[in-house]
């Protein structure tokens, strides 16, 4: 099976910790991601190149960690991998490039999310273990439960349709797996340090240094980078997403090389937001103390949340509050952070712009500790309204 192609965002702020856009529980065959070719991949020909070195090489590491910032195709490059692996037909063809036989049983059972040796493990997982106790629960991190029961207790077992001439027999892929908790991590080390004949565990996250010592040292690791301007307008192509005329300058901009973040910016309305916020802004850029902008800052924050809890089953309104603010908070970051990037740099505009993003850092905290939202909010505008004068 593979993941669901819906929307998850990770912080833009601070290091220590990930925060994950929910989806709504959906049994795992439905709505699935089919692999592309590797080589179909956008943007990531060093990435690529190494996997298909370890493919000719045939010898494949049974750990692997693909890392990079937020929706660049981590899951995607390990998804396509992983569909090589298990099918006998990969091979080398006339133009000296690696592919599969896109017919082959392997590539339609992919297709169709039904492979029984391919596990994709999230925290949503939780929403169909056995055990009604877990079931029952509102996961913020991958527990141990879910890992124990779709990972380490068929981990040992043969594949169900494994092909001799295949590179591996089962593959399981852990996405998001900052989110595993510490136990969760502890859990796997066994796995580690005694794989199972030609089973490959892969580990998809936006920043390895989450991961314990233990896990990182055990795995071959593959950094995935954002897309140039170039590799996203292809995308963007491809993809056949229709983009606000007035917002698209905007969207491309602010995804900075992440086609994820791009597509989730349009679809959950987060272009939106700047159409909003961007008037008021320019007023603070010029020290005024613009009264509304705490307000409204405040009410679209709790606006994306509540509208997130009412359609998503089970979903808790806390991490829906971190997720919309971690992303109000990188748009205001963004604006700053394009004031230092200025062809014409100002030394004065460039300490106050770098006040400001130290007062967005701090709403982050504030906002992570749960203090009031329209509070954060106004403390935030009349500082960055006393820094950014110009």
């Amino acid at each position: 099976m593979a993941k669901r192609t819906s929307k998850p965002a990770g912080r833009a702020l601070g290091e220590h910790r990930e925060v994950v856009f929910e989806l709504p529980p959906a049994p795992p065959s439905s709505t699935l991601q089919a692999p592309i070719p590797l080589t179909s991949v956008l943007g990531q020909e060093r990435a690529i190149a190494s996997l298909e070195r370890s493919i000719r090489s045939r010898k494949i590491h049974h750990a692997w960690i693909f890392e990079g910032p937020f929706g660049v195709g981590k899951f995607t490059t390990a998804l396509a991998f992983a569909s090589m692996l298990l099918d006998d037909s990969t091979s080398e063809g006339l133009s000296g490039q690696l592919a599969v036989d896109p017919d082959s049983s392997t590539q339609a059972m992919l297709r169709h999310g039904s492979h029984p040796d391919l596990v994709v493990i999230t925290k949503r997982l939780a929403a169909f273990s056995e055990n009604a106790k877990v079931r029952s629960l509102k996961h913020t991190s991958i527990a141990i439960d879910v890992v124990r029961e779709f990972m380490l207790s068929t981990g040992w077992q043969a594949g169900q349709v494994a092909r001799p001439g295949a590179l591996a027999a089962k593959v399981f892929i852990i996405d998001e797996a900052e989110l595993l908790n510490e136990h969760s991590q502890n859990s796997l080390l066994k796995f580690l340090e005694e794989p199972p004949p030609r089973t490959i565990l892969m580990l998809v996250c936006n920043n390895a240094e989450t991961l314990l010592p233990t896990i990182r040292s055990r795995c071959q690791r593959v950094a995935l980078v954002p897309l140039t301007n170039k590799d996203l307008q292809s995308w963007l192509k491809s993809s056949g997403l229709v983009l606000d005329p007035l917002q698209q300058h905007f969207l491309i901009d602010f995804a900075a090389g992440s086609p994820g973040a791009l597509m989730l910016c349009h679809e959950t309305g987060i272009g939106g937001w700047w159409q909003r916020i961007e008037p008021l802004l320019k007023q603070v850029d010029q020290g005024k103390h613009v009264a509304q902008l705490g307000p409204l800052l405040s009410e679209l924050v709790d606006g994306w949340a509540k509208a997130w809890v009412d359609i998503t089953p089970q979903a808790s309104k806390e991490a829906a509050n971190h997720t919309a603010v971690s992303w109000m908070l990188r748009l205001l970051a963004w604006h700053y952070a394009s004031q230092l990037s200025s062809q014409r740099p100002n030394p004065q505009r460039t300490s106050r712009a770098l006040a400001a993003i130290d007062a967005i850092q701090a709403a982050d905290s504030e906002a992570y500790a749960n203090v009031n939202m329209l509070f954060v909010m106004d403390k935030l505008t009349s500082t960055m309204a006393a820094h950014t004068q110009v």
